[in-house]
């Protein structure tokens, strides 16, 4: 009797577990996004052809940065994925570009590197990206009177499209981005005096350039209804018009995973299925990678190693409190916007400051955090060498009170998984790119109106 109560115990233990794994692929199944489609994106997923093709003179013109010396593209450049292939930018005063971007030459060169990694431009013309920047310090609110938050707050003017307008207004308000340094540039003396939007302010100096400018101005007025001569040109126009250009040009949704979506059942590997399944199940991805993009567009520590010379926070001001910045609340310390992953596998170094070089070792940090912290490999960070910034660097990883505050504020809770389940994991974000996306030289214009040399 005891026996086959033990054994009837067992048959239904087995069959317990039976049934959980038979009901895991279909609960994962059910957690699929649904299909991207041109309603999906501002302007149906077509803005005009005239805003695009000026948007994207202007994203490659240096004549947006104080001194004349970088564009948007430097940073975001149509042979680096739209991201820079550095941890952390090398901005106004760098050479070249992409890894083999320097640091620039004596006074000239560059006085900090920009604190966190180039964002990656895909799909940010989507109407689900609420939150522009690692920690969304942009986003809608039809209480303001530009109808966006932003640094800016009042002074932010208001006809601009979208958020990702908006986000355009703000790299030429940066020192370390495009402006330059203070003495050097009336733009750069503008945003050392707080003075964006008045006279003689950042973006007031900016339309005014491209007034003088007539190619320009007759680009403008082919592209907008309230500009009908030069004096008409306000940067609010300028930033619509990249925001037009980055939404044409780096829309990508048409992936593997989004052709499964649409229901090609062939679009994907078996090995990419179980990684999928994998993804929207035990690995626990889309409990913050959910979404269209896999991005629920909130905010999250999950203990990333600082690197870099931080956004003015914890010891000696080499630290990066991420959403705290913005929001003040001390539950947001630590906390950075979760990312988009479409196109993954091309946006290398990955983390808000680049802290890891392939993509593998940041999967491995998500899947244990703690252990991916403590065994940190600085070597693989992609930063161009320079010995007064080098020494900053790992400041705050190297500082074991700052990394165990790092390490407090985790959220994430450790996932084991097989090697080949990771493997499988691997192959479904690799089912992420576009294949579109492999070569975008199409987007890069061939000559600029202002004259300078097309951004490097």
């Amino acid at each position: 009797m005891i026996f086959k109560m033990i054994f009837s115990a067992a048959l239904l233990l087995s069959a317990t577990v039976l049934q959980v794994q038979a009901q895991a692929p279909q609960q994962a199944m059910n957690r699929l996004p649904s299909a991207v489609g041109d309603a999906d994106y501002y302007d149906h997923g077509a803005p005009s052809d005239e805003k695009v093709s000026l948007g994207a003179l202007l994203f490659w013109d240096k004549i947006l940065s104080g001194n004349k010396n970088i564009a948007c593209a430097s940073c975001h450049h149509s042979l680096t994925d739209t991201g820079d292939g550095l941890s952390l930018p090398v901005g106004e005063g760098g050479r070249g570009l992409g890894m083999a971007r320097d640091t620039g030459v004596g006074a000239d060169g560059i006085h900090e590197r920009v604190p966190r990694n180039a964002p990656p431009l895909w799909n940010l013309g989507a109407r689900s990206m609420a939150f522009m920047f690692h920690d969304g310090r942009i986003s809608a609110d039809a209480a303001q009177p530009s109808g966006f938050l932003s640094p800016a707050g009042d002074d932010l003017p208001v006809g601009l499209d979208n958020p990702l307008a908006v986000q355009a207004m703000f790299p030429v308000t940066s020192a370390a981005e495009m402006a330059g340094q203070a003495g050097e540039n009336s733009i750069a003396n503008a945003v050392a005096n707080d003075n964006l939007a008045g006279p003689g302010g950042v973006w007031t100096q900016l339309a005014e350039r491209l007034q003088g400018i007539p190619q320009y101005v007759d680009l403008f007025v082919n592209a907008f209804d309230d500009v009908s001569e030069a004096a008409d040109i306000t940067y609010v126009h300028a930033a619509n018009a990249i925001a037009a250009y980055q939404a044409s040009a780096f829309r990508a949704d048409n992936s593997p995973f989004d052709k499964f979506l649409r229901g090609d059942g062939r679009a994907m590997s078996p090995m990419a299925k179980r990684g999928m399944r994998l993804f929207y199940g035990q690995a626990q991805c889309s409990s913050c990678h959910s979404g269209q993009f896999q991005t629920d567009m909130g905010f999250h520590a999950i203990a990333m190693p600082q690197i870099g010379n931080g956004k003015g926070n914890g010891l000696n001001g080499r630290d990066d409190f991420g959403r705290f910045n913005v929001s003040a609340d001390m539950a947001d310390k630590y906390r950075f916007r979760t990312p988009p992953l479409r196109n993954v596998a091309l946006t290398g170094p990955w983390g808000h400051d680049g802290a890891y070089n392939t993509l593998g070792g940041v999967v491995e940090h998500h899947l244990n955090a703690q252990a991916a912290l403590d065994n940190y490999a600085t070597e693989q960070a992609i930063l161009p060498p320079r010995d007064d910034l080098d020494a900053l660097d790992f400041e705050i990883y190297n500082d074991d009170e700052s990394r165990a505050a790092l390490a407090a504020a985790s959220e994430i809770e450790p996932v084991r998984l097989s090697e080949r389940s990771l493997e499988d994991l691997m192959a479904f974000l690799y089912a992420l790119s576009d294949r579109d996306s492999a070569d975008i030289r199409y987007t890069t214009p061939i000559s600029v109106p202002s004259g300078l040399p097309l951004a490097d």
